[in-house]
């Protein structure tokens, strides 16, 4: 029995030792650590209580402020949008609504930029309450605005047509270039206008198609329906017409139009016969212009051209084109009258009148014969 033991020991083998209860028991704290801990626990917080109920009352001020002055600013906005629209309802009806943009433009263009007024009182009272929050916690705000920069530019780079059409409709709405219901040629589209966005304009073309104008596509802006407009008729007649009696022909057009309704509200000033336009070999052209209400340019002509027709009939007044009455038209020439009678004491045997006649097909002769 013994030789076992003394043979193991020979091959190298150790005996695995026993495990100490050290390393098996967990470690318990006994009572008087856990009181140590909890004075500290309790000291600590005592000595840091009042600096987290400074925090958090300045925290707390900051949003009440914030709040509070972003609802005042947001209706303080709201009041001058709505005097803005009760000024327009007051003067709508009376003897001025002709002289101030419709109540649409009006109200579109107030909705709009009382929009953006609110957004922009809203993100700087907020982003400036965040960042005194974010503050109070001591938190070092120099590396969050860098990243904030470096984002801003790359949207600005990557959103940068998105930036161009917002900024360019606020300028234009802010300026008042153009609003609802005024026909504009905006160089890629003309028409009305049916909508106005801060990034897209809405326009109706002339043949009813809606065109929609990216606000920082457009280059410049003709507005046809601001201050006045100006209606031209030409008039086109023969050079050998009386100048006296078609320039009195067209003045009492331009009298009898004048005194009428509704021609009488359109016409913002008097039917001027301006003169000779142009003067032809057999036409000479009288043009007839007058200052209207913004957009009734086009009705007035048509009007004008309808009174000048009638009246040159009446006073047999001729226009290059033809006759101006059934009555005094003219038959058409036959070609043949300016052709002379053949005369009676030609001699048709002449060596002229062989010369004239035409040469007779010759058959040819069968063979044979």
């Amino acid at each position: 029995m013994s030789s076992l033991p003394a043979a193991l020991l020979a091959a190298g083998a150790s005996p695995t030792p026993s495990p100490s209860p050290s390393e098996t028991a967990p470690v318990v704290p006994s009572l008087q650590d856990a009181q140590q801990s909890a004075t500290n626990a309790a000291s600590w917080v005592e000595q840091n209580w009042s600096t987290w109920l400074a925090m958090g009352l300045q925290i707390l001020l900051i949003v009440v402020v914030a709040v509070a002055l972003r609802a005042a600013v947001r209706k303080a906005i709201t009041k001058l949008i709505d005097r803005m629209g009760r000024t327009v309802e007051a003067v709508d009806g009376t003897a001025l609504s002709g002289l101030l943009v419709n109540a649409e433009r009006r109200r579109q263009r107030s909705a709009a930029i009382g929009s953006v007024l609110r957004s922009v009182a809203s993100f700087l009272i907020l982003g400036t309450a965040a960042l005194m929050v974010l503050s109070t916690f001591k938190i070092d705000l120099a590396p969050l605005l860098a990243s904030a920069g470096v984002a801003g530019v790359a949207i600005g780079f990557g959103a940068r047509n998105l930036v161009t059409d917002f900024l360019s409709g606020v300028f234009m709405i802010l300026e008042d270039q153009y609003g609802v219901g005024d026909v504009i040629d905006a160089g890629v589209a003309t028409g009305e206008v049916i909508e106005v966005g801060l990034r897209v304009t809405k326009l109706r073309g002339g043949e009813g198609e809606i065109w929609y104008v990216r606000n920082g596509e457009v280059k410049r802006i003709g507005n046809l329906s601001q201050g006045w407009a100006t209606a031209g008729v030409d008039v086109t007649v023969r050079a050998s017409e009386d100048l006296d009696r078609v320039k009195a022909t067209l003045d009492e057009v331009a009298e009898h139009m004048s005194k009428e309704e509704p021609w009488n509200e359109l016409l913002w000033g008097p039917i001027e016969v301006l003169g000779l336009d142009s003067v032809l070999i057999d036409s000479m052209v009288v043009r007839v212009s007058a200052k209207t209400m913004p957009g009734k340019a086009l009705t007035v002509e048509r009007e004008l051209r309808w009174r000048i027709k009638r009246a040159f009939d009446a006073a047999r007044i001729r226009i290059v084109g033809g006759a101006t009455s059934v009555e005094d038209a003219e038959e058409a020439a036959d070609p043949a009258a300016a052709v002379a009678a053949p005369s009676v004491y030609a001699n048709a045997d002449s060596p002229q009148a062989a010369a004239t006649a035409p040469i007779a097909m010759q058959r040819p002769t069968p063979p044979g014969k």
